[in-house]
């Protein structure tokens, strides 16, 4: 009766640690969109000490794990919003308007998308859409109405 104690605990065990193992990435718990969400702030750091290279890494690590996450949980405006962004961020226009629209459809008061869609057609001179992302968050109260106000009176320059 020991011995069979003994051999039920240890293929218990074993079975445990084997579902944790096919679970695991290795350790890291976060999901693709936030994993992408800290490379995105990783690399913003870089870009304000104007460590461009580096940033331009992170962006674009941040946007394959984006695409993975858009791919498992379609529709989210969020990942929409960051999709735009290093669309965006890596001079890809085209894609980060369509990412944008994607994301105003599910979400049409999106701080975030309504700012960086402002952003994008300040620097493809647009500014007429622009304005239009501006009247969007005229009523919000949210520095993103000063940020993209800043960007379309010339007082702050964009970096795309």
């Amino acid at each position: 009766m020991k011995y069979l104690t003994i051999a039920i605990f240890l293929i218990s065990q074993l079975l445990v640690q084997s579902s944790f193992a096919a679970g695991s990435d290795g350790g890291n718990t976060k999901s693709k969109y936030d994993q992408a969400v800290s490379l995105i702030k990783a690399a913003k750091k870089y870009e304000k000490k104007e460590k461009i290279e580096k940033a331009q890494k992170r962006y674009a690590k941040a946007y394959k794990l984006l695409i993975k996450s858009n791919e498992k949980k379609p529709n989210n405006a969020d990942t929409l919003n960051y999709l735009g962004f290093t669309s965006r961020k890596l001079g890809d226009f085209e894609n980060g308007e369509k990412f944008y629209l994607e994301g105003l459809a599910i979400d049409p008061k999106h701080v975030g998308i309504n700012e960086y869609l402002g952003e994008l057609y300040v620097a493809t001179n647009r500014m007429d859409l622009a304005r239009e992302r501006l009247d969007v968050l005229l009523g919000c109260n949210c520095e993103e109405y000063n940020e993209l106000k800043e960007i379309i009176d010339g007082t702050k320059k964009s970096k795309y």
